[in-house]
């Protein structure tokens, strides 16, 4: 694959919008991964509502970055068009960084995910990521359906070829003489060069994503920065971080690792009401994984629900990996993630049945770390 380009002014030693700052206490800098998560009883509407809820909130109290993810045909989750959601988002917030945790690069051309992150680019300038993923974010029907295919290669050899023919309609540094060199994701760098051009000094820097060692290899070899996903992939976590940090290379975007992972963490008032809230993400997660995709249960039948032996053991093990509890037990489990893990970010996502519970957890994990309140 071709080497990694800079495409923007930055100098490439603070990766030009990659790497942040801790505030308050924190260990690291704190960011917000939001499925869009719709409950029982409650609407599509309702949910998007409740993401530009949190944006602001947590814009408000030093975040660092709001992230939405790319799936598709599961009742319980609307972030199917991240750029959409991102575009909505922009228009109710300031500072806060937007952006993709992530686009599944398969289910599109890239020229369309370059103009569609173009676009945000001018409507947010300086404050948009691009997260890719290679995962169908789905079923594999709903991949073909998406793709328009039935052979759904999410190999070694086609995602570094997407990957790179992204990277160059962000840069519109096609070679002379390749199919596309006349052909520029608008908006973007051509509007620079046209009579009277003025373009932002800023595109969107690319992160890999992942939960094996295929996108850390792949994202360390092109110097870029990686974000992992501990929240369904705990037992990878540390190896997937050994292995990015072994092969990466320094390029013109970053001149060292950086990488984040994203976390399940809920914190409530006290110890119970976080378990009673957790408990609803993990039947919904049980009923994924049993082919039987729904809407989020509300903590009443969570509770109510009988859990087959097998289902219960999911259920330990799944929430195992979800930091929960009064606030001082979230600050302590992602202060011991991040020293575990050496995670130069943590990226938190609570998943619950309603937004209030989401909205508070992330106050409380805010005052417990006494960010600032700008509110």
């Amino acid at each position: 694959m071709d080497e990694i380009r800079g495409g923007n002014t930055g100098d490439g030693t603070d990766g030009d919008g990659i790497r942040a700052t801790a505030a308050g206490t924190a260990p690291v800098p704190l960011s917000v991964l939001d499925l869009v998560t719709v409950g029982q009883g409650r609407t599509a509407t309702q949910a998007l509502r409740t993401g530009v809820e949190i944006a602001k909130l947590t814009e408000s109290r030093g975040f660092h970055r709001y992230w939405v993810a790319e799936h598709h045909s599961m009742p319980g989750v609307a972030s199917s068009s991240p750029a959409v959601i991102l575009a909505h988002i922009a228009a109710h917030t300031d500072r806060i960084r937007l952006g993709s945790g992530g686009v599944m690069l398969p289910n599109h051309a890239p020229l369309v995910i370059a103009e569609q992150f173009g676009t945000l680019e001018a409507m947010a300038p300086g404050r948009v990521d691009l997260g890719l993923g290679r995962a169908p974010g789905t079923d594999g029907a709903t991949a073909a359906a998406l793709r328009r295919s039935e052979q759904l290669n999410e190999g070694a050899d086609d995602f570094p070829q997407q990957l790179s023919e992204l990277i160059r309609f962000l840069d519109d540094d096609f070679p002379d003489g390749h199919p596309y060199a006349r052909i520029h994701a608008v908006p973007g760098p051509v509007q620079a060069t046209a009579d009277g051009g003025v373009q932002s000094a800023h595109r969107p820097p690319v992160w890999l994503l992942g939960s094996s060692g295929f996108s850390a290899r792949l994202a360390g070899t092109l110097g870029l920065p990686f974000a992992f996903a501990h929240h369904f992939s705990a037992q990878n976590t540390i190896p997937a971080l050994d292995l990015y940090r072994q092969s990466f290379r320094p390029s013109a975007v970053l001149d060292a690792p950086y990488a984040l992972i994203g976390v399940s963490a809920l914190a409530a008032d006290d110890e119970r009401e976080a378990r009673r809230q957790v408990l609803t993400g993990a039947l919904s997660m049980v009923r994924l994984r049993t082919g039987r995709p729904g809407l989020i249960p509300s903590p009443e039948k969570a509770a109510a629900y009988d859990f087959s032996p097998m289902e219960r053991e999911f259920v330990d093990g799944w929430l195992s990996n979800v930091i929960h509890g009064t606030p001082d037990e979230v600050r302590t489990g992602l202060d011991d993630l991040a020293k575990r893990t050496g995670a130069d970010e943590l990226m938190i996502t609570a998943n619950a049945h309603g937004g209030d519970a989401r909205l508070r957890s992330y106050e409380l994990i805010a005052d417990a770390y006494g960010l600032p309140n700008e509110g």
